[in-house]
């Protein structure tokens, strides 16, 4: 039992089929390194990056018995502990190189940050650190697991994704899958970030493991075994009213499943428009629409699946609208105002649509440059009301993909500057009913920082650039080159 890095380690143990494990619960643990886990589609995750300089407190603060670990001298420790407060600085300075920061006085966190940040390929050098468990499910042991994680979870949303159903369909033993509403490790609460759920979100931990472990670990007959194989809380059907503690109250309500992704989803491809416009009409001719993306002034990352941030940023739902107090931020404009942000939203919704499993989106994009990033971010525009004037636009998934890693992320493979190429964006699943007079929106851009690295689109070695470029990045959305998300839609039940 145990959550994020002990959920690792139990995988670990499962994948060496260790003799004596007769039943596990990992909890907001990760499915594999190299394509979701530390790097993201070829893009780096940059909460690594605060684990490492903080020396593995992700809630940011200085760990003063990891840093006498790390070195025996007393004034290098503390250097190491310093570093800390300077993590916002240092991630704007990056490339990290040996030896150039106070990381030198613990050179195994160094070693280990420099190459992962270097290394976007994934080979074996990700396949094989041990717990990877969608890379190696003919090693894993057949025991009974009950998986759980949050829709806002940094680590291990791909769990549902990628672990359940593979290890569902390879084993023969009982495979259960719970997912909450939550940020990573918190399941015992009722809200993520800015959005408040219902007091039912939060899951009795200690007495949900217990019934778990009375079963298979001591025979005991409580049913746990004859239970739906799928819990999920869909978000979603609140009234956007401010609580006391000045969130906004999204909703939500627990539903049993028999199995993950939902049989009868029916996926629907809403296209980008041109005129902004998010639409199940295919689009018209439209010529391409152009923004210049300037790494040095990257979009500001406002909420998420995030975890380890300290105090760069928070976690779960956040209204799309900067705050003065934020470090990136220099104004109260919503992101939506930006210039190198591209916005498509539907028009008010006229029915309640509620959108639970994969996220996808299909782009096509050209740039100047021979490396770039492409974002998406998929945001629940809730309308005004008494309590929020300007309405919240509410961030629901986001993700980013490297353009050189757009066949794959065996090999990166650059791009022929203005050449059109069709790129894949899948986002964290999710299940959220978007209510009637709402708008469904998704963002397009280059950049979601510090969430994960800035890409210099020099193409240079990855952590490794002297330079940086203005890259001019171009979106397509005509017959020849649709553009569109894929939304999977869940009907509503006669």
């Amino acid at each position: 039992m145990g959550t994020s890095y002990e959920g690792g380690t139990q995988h670990a143990l499962a994948i060496a089929n260790a003799p004596y494990v007769k039943t596990m619960i990992p909890i907001f643990s990760m499915s594999d390194f190299g394509q979701y886990g530390v790097r993201h589609n070829g893009a780096f995750e940059l909460r690594w990056f605060n684990w490492v300089f903080t020396l593995g407190d992700g809630a940011g603060n200085p760990n003063p018995l990891a840093a006498a670990r790390a070195t025996n001298d007393p004034q290098a420790a503390a250097a190491l502990l310093e570093l800390a407060s300077r993590v916002p600085e240092y991630i704007r300075g990056l490339p990290l190189r040996p030896g150039t920061t106070p990381l030198k006085f613990a050179p195994d966190y160094e070693k280990w940050l420099i190459e992962a940040m270097s290394h976007g390929d994934n080979d074996e050098f990700w396949k094989d650190h041990g717990a990877s468990v969608v890379d190696h499910l003919s090693d894993y042991k057949d025991i009974p697991i009950s998986h759980m994680t949050g829709w806002y979870d940094s680590w291990g949303l791909q769990v549902a994704n990628l672990n359940y159903p593979g290890l569902r369909k390879s084993k023969k033993s009982l495979q259960r899958l719970i997912v909450g509403p939550w940020i990573h490790s918190s399941p015992t609460l009722s809200f993520a970030g800015e959005a408040q759920f219902t007091s039912e979100a939060a899951l009795s931990f200690d007495a949900w493991q217990l019934r778990w472990f009375d079963h298979w670990l001591k025979g005991i007959d409580n049913g746990v075994d004859r239970e739906p194989p799928v819990r999920i809380y869909v978000m979603g059907g609140g009234d956007a009213h401010k609580t006391s503690e000045g969130r906004i109250f999204v909703g939500g309500r627990w539903r049993d499943e028999q199995e993950w992704p939902l049989a009868r989803t029916e996926p629907a491809a809403f296209y980008l428009h041109g005129d902004g416009v998010l639409s199940l009409d295919e689009p018209p001719k439209h010529v391409p629409r152009t923004y210049l993306f300037d790494p040095r002034n990257p979009v500001p990352t406002l909420g998420g699946n995030i975890s380890s941030y300290g105090k760069l940023v928070w976690q779960g739902a956040a209204d799309q609208r900067c705050r003065p107090n934020f470090w990136l931020c220099s104004d109260e404009k919503p992101l939506s105002g930006r210039k190198d942000i591209l916005v498509f939203q539907t028009p008010p919704l006229a029915n309640d649509i509620e959108v639970t499993g994969r996220l996808i989106v299909k782009l096509w994009a050209a740039s100047d440059s021979p490396d770039t990033d492409f974002t998406a971010k998929l945001i629940d525009v809730y309308p005004p009301n008494a309590d929020f004037p300007a309405g919240v636009d509410l961030n629901i998934a986001d993700s980013i993909v490297r353009a050189r890693y757009r066949n794959g992320l065996g090999k990166a493979e650059f791009l022929e500057p203005g050449r059109p190429y069709e790129f894949t964006i899948e986002m964290y699943p999710t299940s959220l009913v978007f209510k009637h007079g709402h708008r469904i929106r998704l963002d397009i851009s280059s950049s979601n920082f510090p969430r994960f690295d800035v890409n210099p689109n020099t193409g240079e070695p990855l952590n490794d650039n002297r330079r940086w470029h203005i890259a001019e990045n171009s979106f397509y959305f005509d017959p020849e080159h649709p553009s569109y998300i894929l939304l999977p839609i869940i009907p509503p039940r006669t």
